[in-house]
C-alpha cells in the first residue's frame, strides 16, 4: 500500500492586502505533513507540501493530480487545504442563479465584479478531480476554510481571530453572490464520485471558519482541534472525532461547527484508516 498527501497552506495571497491575509494556514500545512510522517507512516519524500506564493492554482492542481493518477486500489491519500474560500457565479452558465463556492489559492486575481473564476479552484473543478480517482483507494480530505460569509459574527472579527472567507472584490459582485443560492462543499462527495472521498470540514456552508491565536501561535481553529484529537485519541472513530472537535469549538467560544461527510462505513473507522 502507497501513501501520498499533499498539504496546501497559504497566509498570504498575491493580489489581496495585507489587511486580508491570514496568519495560521502555513502552521496548519505544516502540522499535518508532521502528523502524517510522524504517526502514520507517510515517507516524507511523498507529503507535499505547498505553501503560499507556491500554492498558485497550477501548482496545487497539477500536485493534485499527479497524486491521484499514481494511485492504486489499497492506497491511501491526503489532501489538506488551509486557506481563504470565497464564493463567485456559478462559471459553468448552467445554473445563472447558483454561485459556486471557491478554494482561493495564491494567484487569485479580480475580472470585473468577481474574482476571476480562472484563477481560483471551484467547488466544480475539484469534484471532478476526486472523481477521477479509482475505486478502493482512500481518500481523506481535510478543508480549512469558509465556503461562505454569511455567518459572520462579533466573535469571528475579534483581535485574535480572522475568517477566512473573502468577499468579492466590489459591492455588486457581492450583491450578485449573495442573492445567488450556495452550494455545500458536501457536493465533493456526491453519489456520483467512484471512489468515495472522506471529507472534513471546518463548518457548515453558513458559518465561516476562524484563524485563530492558541497560545501565541496561529492555527485553523478547526485544524487545531482536529490535529489534537487525533493524536490524543488515533483509534476513535470519524464520528468520535467529530463530536470531540466540535465539543472543543463550543469551549473556544467559536461559532463554526465542524462537518463529516462520508458513507456510513467511515464514519465508524478510525480516521486515516479504509472501511
Amino acid at each position: 500500500m502507497a501513501k501520498y498527501a499533499l498539504c496546501v497552506g497559504i497566509n498570504k495571497f498575491e493580489n489581496l492586502p495585507t489587511n486580508a491575509w491570514l496568519n495560521g494556514c502555513v502552521n496548519d500545512a505544516k502540522d499535518f505533513a508532521a502528523l502524517l510522517t510522524g504517526h502514520y507512516g507517510f515517507a516524507k519524500r511523498n507529503v507535499a507540501v505547498l505553501l503560499d506564493s507556491k500554492a498558485t492554482k497550477a501548482a496545487v492542481v497539477g500536485k493534485l493530480q499527479v497524486m491521484l493518477k499514481r494511485a492504486k486500489p489499497g492506497d491511501h491519500l491526503v489532501f489538506t487545504f488551509s486557506s481563504h474560500g470565497t464564493q463567485v457565479l456559478d462559471a459553468s452558465g448552467d445554473e445563472p442563479d447558483s454561485a459556486d463556492e471557491a478554494f482561493v489559492t495564491f494567484d487569485m486575481r479580480q475580472k470585473g465584479d468577481q474574482w476571476d473564476a480562472a484563477t481560483l479552484i471551484l467547488d466544480d473543478e475539484l469534484h471532478d478531480l476526486l472523481g477521477t480517482l479509482p475505486d478502493g483507494v482512500l481518500l481523506d480530505v481535510v478543508l480549512d476554510t469558509c465556503p461562505s460569509g454569511t455567518g459572520l459574527r462579533a466573535l469571528d472579527l475579534l483581535p485574535t481571530r480572522r475568517p477566512r472567507f473573502v468577499p468579492p472584490p466590489t459591492p455588486l459582485g457581492l450583491e450578485l453572490t449573495e442573492s445567488a443560492d450556495p452550494r455545500a462543499f458536501r457536493d465533493l462527495v456526491r453519489s456520483d464520485v467512484q471512489a468515495k472521498p472522506v471529507l472534513f470540514a471546518a463548518c457548515r456552508s453558513d458559518q465561516t471558519a476562524a484563524d485563530a491565536d492558541f497560545a501565541g501561535r496561529y492555527s485553523g481553529a478547526f485544524s487545531h482541534y482536529l490535529l489534537q484529537a487525533v493524536q490524543d485519541d488515533p483509534l476513535a472513530s470519524r464520528r468520535v472525532l467529530l463530536k470531540r472537535v466540535s465539543a472543543d469549538l463550543r469551549d473556544g467560544k467559536f461559532t463554526q461547527r465542524a462537518q463529516l461527510e462520508a458513507p456510513v462505513a467511515a464514519k465508524g473507522t478510525a480516521w486515516g484508516t479504509a472501511f
